[in-house]
């Protein structure tokens, strides 16, 4: 396929162009930043908030991947940044639909990242993708995304929306901040540590992406998370296994609260227990189903 990845020079999706030339994939890239890694075959500029897009870059694209959205790990959320990390995401998705569907002939599949936060902290509930979104900051940003994206049926766009639990990877996501720390033998428990966590290896999100790109029977929300969620603390146990170091110092909730203000509650403490029902309706076989195998061939050992 002939593929456009929005979002393209960030983690994921610098591994998602790799993944995709490697299978025999086309694969483009639109970029703010007048230059970019050499590793890019084509990279065309683009500035939603300015309304600019590279009139290179969507003819002859059969499908878009869009992955456009800043980091939320990267700041505390005060106001005016929890108005950026949605407006990072919703307008990008608002431009791009547009853009895909004034072309003709237009791409016909459009996939879009989105997150499991759109559930909300749901405690011990088993979350599917028809499970109603909860509620929090997260939560509303995720349906304000989805809506945006889910706009491309409207123009006939088969369009898929990926809902990433953690993805694991050492050199980005959560793993990049806990190594470290566990490293220094300082890491622990989030909290109580039984609050659930959805993961995914960097791997099947390749998969994923891949398999959305190219299954015609895929369209609308999915879960992009591993089987088997587990609790923080059993994450916990399992880093510190890995890396050979001890876990034994948790992270009351009123400290991470102050440390880290709302995005304690929404991000660090949330319980989210989400399963991959539809792809497992597809009969998707993950390469990593469990988190020892997953977090070890993520950090390299």
């Amino acid at each position: 396929m002939n593929v456009l990845i929005a979002g393209g020079t960030g983690f994921i999706g610098q591994a998602l162009s790799r993944h995709l030339l490697g299978r025999g994939h086309r694969v483009s890239v639109l970029s703010r930043r007048p230059s970019a890694p050499d590793a890019f075959p084509a990279v065309f500029h683009w500035d939603p908030e300015r309304g600019e897009l590279d009139p290179r870059a969507l003819p002859g694209i059969e499908a878009v991947v869009n992955l456009a959205g800043e980091n939320l790990a990267s700041g505390r959320w005060t106001r005016e940044r929890k108005r950026r990390l949605v407006e990072s995401r919703v307008a990008p998705t608002r431009f791009l639909v547009r853009k895909m569907s004034e072309r003709e002939p237009r791409p016909g599949t459009l996939v879009s990242a989105s997150a499991v936060g759109i559930y909300g902290n749901r405690g011990e509930e088993v979350l599917v993708e028809t499970s109603a979104p909860g509620e929090g900051i997260l939560a509303e940003l995720c349906r304000a995304w989805e809506a945006e994206t889910l706009a491309a049926r409207e123009a006939r766009i088969r369009t898929v929306v990926l809902r990433f639990g953690a993805v694991l990877d050492s050199r980005g996501g959560v793993l990049a901040k806990l190594v470290p720390v566990f490293r220094l033998g300082i890491g622990g428990t989030l909290g109580s540590g039984k609050h659930w966590m959805s993961w995914i290896a960097l791997a099947d999100v390749m998969q994923a992406i891949e398999l959305a790109l190219t299954n015609e029977r895929l369209e609308g929300p999915v879960n992009a998370v591993a089987p088997l969620p587990v609790r923080n603390r059993e994450l916990t146990r399992a880093l510190g296994r890995i890396l050979n170091r001890p876990a034994l110092l948790p992270v009351p909730a009123p400290v991470l609260r102050l440390m880290f203000g709302e995005m304690a509650d929404e991000a660090l403490l949330s319980s989210t227990r989400a399963v991959p029902e539809r792809l497992a309706a597809l009969g998707y076989r993950f390469l990593y189903p469990e988190l020892l195998p997953a977090l070890r061939a993520a950090i390299k050992l």
